[in-house]
């Protein structure tokens, strides 16, 4: 992957890992602060595991990174990926916001469209 940019495959992991609200709140969480597994599992009404699998796509997806210090498993989040993600919406963005200003100009009537005033006698 280049730096910035995300391949189709690296792009659709990322997006389908942050359409699940538990792992756009873990990658919140990590992009504060590195955590430990069992500390993030504090926050959530789900097993161990459950959040452990959740930390998992985030890897696949390389939202997030862990590494072991000791006996716990640290995840932070990848800075760089969250980057490239908001890189592309930015340039979907673009694209939409120019579209709509296209609308906006083909739906704006011209000078030779515009009423005339109420009161006016048309050339008076």
């Amino acid at each position: 992957m280049v730096v910035g940019q995300l391949d189709q495959g690296a792009v659709d992991r990322s997006f389908a890992a942050l359409a699940d609200a538990t792992r756009r709140d873990l990658v919140a969480r990590v992009l504060q602060q590195e955590a430990s597994v069992s500390a993030l599992a504090r926050n959530y009404r789900m097993s161990f595991a459950a959040v452990q699998k959740h930390v998992s796509v985030l890897e696949t997806a390389r939202l997030a990174s862990k590494e072991r210090r000791g006996g716990e498993r640290i995840v932070r989040g990848d800075v760089d990926t969250i980057r490239a993600v908001a890189g592309l919406l930015g340039r979907y963005e673009e694209l939409w916001r120019a579209r709509i200003g296209r609308l906006e100009q083909i739906l704006t009537p011209g000078p030779e469209a515009a009423p005339t005033p109420v009161g006016s006698s048309g050339g008076a």
